[in-house]
């Protein structure tokens, strides 16, 4: 493989093509749109436009496509030649500053939550300057947002920009308080930590629901999981880190700075994480990063599996999104410093965080909701459905002392010793780590843990931002109006400590007494999406996002029915498919066991023994019994699904959640034991053994 330098971002139209093949005027002018978001200048678009196709071309592209999120959860693209006729059988290669701007998509063909009727078609795509073009399987994809005919956001990323904008403005108002005259911007940035599973491609082509839900919804356990604790961070086997080196290659060459790669804690589970990036940058990356990881697994005849929990018994997949502030000057907000006590600028910032995170618990669990990640929170492997903070113990005794009024004594870093003469000692850390946490300081960022493997980071940074926003903004009116700003400082820091310190938790998260406690405190817990949906229209959150602009009450509605949507159709497609495969695999399969197994009973009949105490007399008894009541729950299953209210979104939510999800499960236990009892020459599809443990 070449070089890393060689390869870094060869396939991005980065700061340095642009700086290369774009006039000085032009260039300085979308350098201050990307780094310091100031307003694009449109009139610069022809020379970009001809620039970027050139280098395109250049580079093996033969097609253009706006590439965006809408709401299905997917990205999206519609590729155009460059190709133009040019009169007498010729063409030309052509790539207009309009191309570049704007686009048009079928808006009545995406999720729209009733904002658009399959009548009203047109909707546009408008290039965001602020994320680099790239060439994807010599497409040229100019990342966009995506609005409707009327101007409402069908996309992810439309309010996630605005939520950055707002952000800025708060941000800024807080910083001027200070004194900090040099900054001109503030971007929140995130890291992304992408969990994922792959398996043998034979083994799932043969497996129905993987192909079409992405997880298992039958599968005994193996004879062995992750009990032995043996595949975290374990030797890498060869054919999986072949995988890896072409998924680097690939994502280097899209300037994507994968960092960290290593086994996870269940069989045949990985992750990579990428560096941190301004947060639409990282949700792009993440994005293109998660098509990559499926592309290049089918090339090592493998498939990979991003569904946050693709096996029962054994960890789920997060997606960890490293969240924080940084200034154009290249402050981290969020940066304790040597004495973090002293650090009120600093202290602000965190009691922004600590307010918001405790006044929209419900919006931050309501930012991770789907079916796929309700098998995952609060499993012993995923932080719970309640919502806290962790500061660890340097950050809580300093925010004690300020409440209490006493003085903080500086901790002192002790060294670390490993108590052998030929290793190094270093400054051991002043707080521990907590997996536990949803949402956990650690060290200069926060960690939110919660998050979906399958989905875009872009909903929660997107809330991140919005409510941090808020806070900054009653602070920074406070601190405006002060006639003594360190009193004015102490006096938000304690009144934040005295309202919002119930959202502060140190402990085990997947303690049982934590849920009794998090009552005791009034935290919310919203174990299912539709529990925690229906609060998605309260009022005071519907106010945080229109006070703001990052989303109107009409794109909020149509939000909250796509979201109620998605939720009880990924359960309906779950049951059909288990349906199909119980009536068409499973109960088939034991059928013919037992054929087998009634044969041997007779012979068993001729030489005078009693069925009943022989072998194959006592597992047809329960094979026997354990099909028809499996039977009777397919019979039931299907009933159930036929009956679906004919009512609101919230209904049926609730209604597949009841009705359906129950049913599953109690027709699952029974195959799974089925599975456990059947000839394996008999059972038709791969077990969990094979699944997990069948890639070498």
């Amino acid at each position: 493989m070449a070089k890393i330098s060689e390869i870094f971002g060869r396939k991005v139209f980065n700061d340095s093509v642009m700086k290369e093949r774009l006039s000085a005027s032009t260039y300085r002018q979308l350098h201050e749109t990307i780094k310091r978001g100031t307003d694009l200048n449109s009139e610069i678009a022809e020379e970009v436009a001809n620039a970027m196709k050139d280098w395109a071309v250049e580079n093996g592209a033969t097609h253009f496509t706006h590439w965006f999120h809408p709401l299905s959860g997917a990205t999206a693209e519609k590729h155009e030649s460059f190709v133009s006729t040019a009169g007498g059988g010729n063409i030309i290669l052509e790539f207009s500053p309009k191309n570049l701007i704007k686009g048009e998509a079928d808006a009545s063909s995406f999720p729209s939550g009733g904002l658009r009727d399959t009548f009203e078609a047109r909707g546009y795509t408008a290039w965001d300057p602020t994320s680099y073009a790239f060439i994807k399987d010599d497409i040229l994809c100019i990342p966009t947002v995506f609005c409707s005919f009327s101007g409402e956001a069908l996309d992810h990323k439309t309010p996630l920009l605005r939520s950055m904008e707002a952000l800025n403005t708060q941000a800024m108002r807080v910083l001027r308080v200070f004194g900090n005259s040099d900054v001109d911007h503030v971007k929140a940035t995130a890291g992304a930590e992408q969990e994922y599973f792959l398996v043998d491609k034979k083994y799932y082509d043969q497996r129905e629901e993987l192909q079409l839900t992405g997880r298992t919804l039958l599968g005994a356990p193996a004879a062995k999981g992750q009990e032995m604790n043996d595949h975290y961070y374990g030797s890498i086997k060869t054919r999986v880190s072949s995988f890896m080196k072409d998924l680097n290659k690939e994502l280097w060459e899209l300037g994507i700075q994968a960092k960290t790669e290593h086994n996870e804690v269940a069989p045949n589970q990985h992750e990579l994480a990428n560096n941190f990036q301004t947060i639409n940058v990282t949700v792009d990356q993440n994005n293109l990063t998660m098509e990559i990881m499926k592309k290049v697994a089918k090339k090592h005849g493998m498939e990979c599996l991003l569904h946050e929990k693709p096996f029962a018994g054994v960890n789920g997949s997060g997606k960890h999104n490293n969240w924080s502030l940084k200034t154009d000057t290249g402050v981290n907000l969020l940066e304790p410093g040597d004495t973090p006590a002293q650090n009120a600028q600093f202290l602000i910032f965190l009691s922004a965080v600590i307010k918001a995170v405790d006044d929209y618990q419900d919006l931050i669990r309501i930012s991770i909701a789907s079916a796929g990640n309700d098998h995952r929170l609060g499993a012993s492997e995923a932080p719970p459905a309640i919502v806290s903070i962790f500061l660890g113990d340097e950050l809580t005794e300093i925010l004690d002392s300020i409440e209490s009024d006493t003085v903080y004594s500086d901790r002192k870093r002790e060294p670390f010793q490993f108590n052998v003469h030929t290793l190094p000692s270093f400054p051991k850390d002043n707080t521990d780590r907590n997996r536990t946490s949803p949402f956990a300081f650690t060290g200069n960022k926060f960690e939110f843990r919660m998050p979906g493997s399958s989905a875009s980071i872009s909903t929660p940074n997107t809330v991140l931002n919005t409510i941090v926003a808020e806070e900054l903004k009653g602070m920074a009116e406070e601190l405006e109006k002060a006639d003594n700003l360190n009193k004015a400082i102490q006096k938000i820091i304690k009144d934040t400590l005295r309202d919002h310190k119930r959202i502060i938790f140190n402990g085990n998260g997947y303690d049982p007494e934590w849920i009794r406690e998090a009552a005791r405190r009034g935290l919310s817990n919203y174990p299912s999406t539709p529990d925690a949906l229906v609060h998605y229209l309260d009022e005071k959150n519907v106010r945080v996002f229109t006070d703001h602009g990052v989303l109107t009450e009409a794109e909020l509605h149509s939000r909250y029915e796509i979201y109620m949507e998605k939720y009880y159709k990924t359960i309906n497609i779950e049951a059909h498919t288990l349906l199909d495969m119980l009536k068409k695999d499973i109960l088939p399969a034991c059928v013919e066991y037992l054929n087998v197994l009634g044969k041997d009973i007779e012979y068993q009949l001729k030489l005078g023994m009693k069925a009943e105490d022989s072998y194959s007399g006592k597992i047809f008894a329960r094979e026997t019994a354990l099909s028809n009541g499996l039977y009777d729950d397919v019979t039931e299953l299907e009933a159930v699904l036929r009956n679906v209210p004919d009512s609101d979104a919230l209904g049926k939510a609730c209604y597949y959640r009841d009705c359906v999800l129950p049913l599953m499960k109690t027709a699952r236990r029974k195959a799974d034991e089925l599975e456990t009892m059947t000839d394996r020459k008999y059972w038709p599809i791969p077990v969990y053994r094979e699944l997990m443990f069948g890639v070498d």
